[in-house]
């Protein structure tokens, strides 16, 4: 069985409640993490007890310590953005970050198709440790978007939404139905809610903020509904 956990935003406790209560065999985070420490530090009580993986939210890259802390942590080979690893028997692909209108934003064309493009593009005092901008190591790029058209899977896991969800994207339904997969769970906008896409052939599953999923869609932990997930309903 493998687990989804919605956005932490630092705060692990449901997470690692569901894997020790539910032993998974494989437990997957959906972005937003705001770590203070390692994440390896952060889960120390459930490594022996499941495989953690993740993909990163657009938060995971808005402090110095927060990137460090998941990206060269002894867990940062974990990161299934732009990949597809078999997990529990099942094919994952994974695509993290969101979409900016400075890189890509659809439906608008990609105005840099590739961290090299962006790259060339920027000032020697826009660069982050020699690379592009820090926040835009969790952009997404139409190079890695396209590139896992070519791939098969099972299970898509992002952080950003298909377009079922009110502020979701088409081109992820497009890239679903391009992979095989008949599952997508995602974070980011802190909702629990299920709907299909694909004229009904994909099931989605948002997680809501920390809250915790098993791989068919069922709620095992309730995430926190905060204010901004209260005003959208209103």
């Amino acid at each position: 069985m493998i687990l989804f956990g919605g956005d932490p935003h630092g705060d692990f406790r449901p997470f690692i409640r569901a894997v020790e209560t539910y032993a998974p065999q494989a437990a997957i985070l959906l972005g937003d993490l705001d770590l203070e420490r390692s994440l390896d530090e952060e889960l120390s009580a459930i490594l022996e007890k499941t495989e953690v993986w993740f993909i990163p939210g657009n938060h995971d890259c808005d402090r110095d310590c927060w990137y460090d802390n998941l990206f060269g942590s002894k867990l940062g080979d974990r990161n299934l953005h732009n990949r597809v690893v078999e997990i529990d028997g099942k094919r994952v692909a994974g695509l993290g970050g969101i979409f900016r209108e400075k890189i890509w934003r659809p439906p608008i064309k990609p105005r840099f198709r590739s961290r090299k493009d962006l790259l060339h593009y920027c000032r020697k005092e826009e660069r982050w440790r020699g690379d592009i901008p820090r926040k835009h190591h969790a952009s997404i790029f139409w190079q890695e978007y396209e590139a896992l058209w070519e791939k098969r899977a099972d299970i898509l896991v992002t952080h950003e939404a298909p377009s079922c969800h009110r502020y979701g994207f088409r081109e992820l339904d497009e890239l679903a139905e391009a992979l095989g997969v008949k599952k997508v769970f995602h974070g980011h906008h802190h909702e629990q809610y299920s709907a299909t896409i694909c004229k009904g052939k994909i099931a989605v599953h948002g997680v809501a903020k920390a809250g915790v999923s098993d791989e068919y869609g069922n709620v095992l932990i309730p995430g926190k509904r905060d204010k901004q997930y209260r005003d959208n309903l209103a």
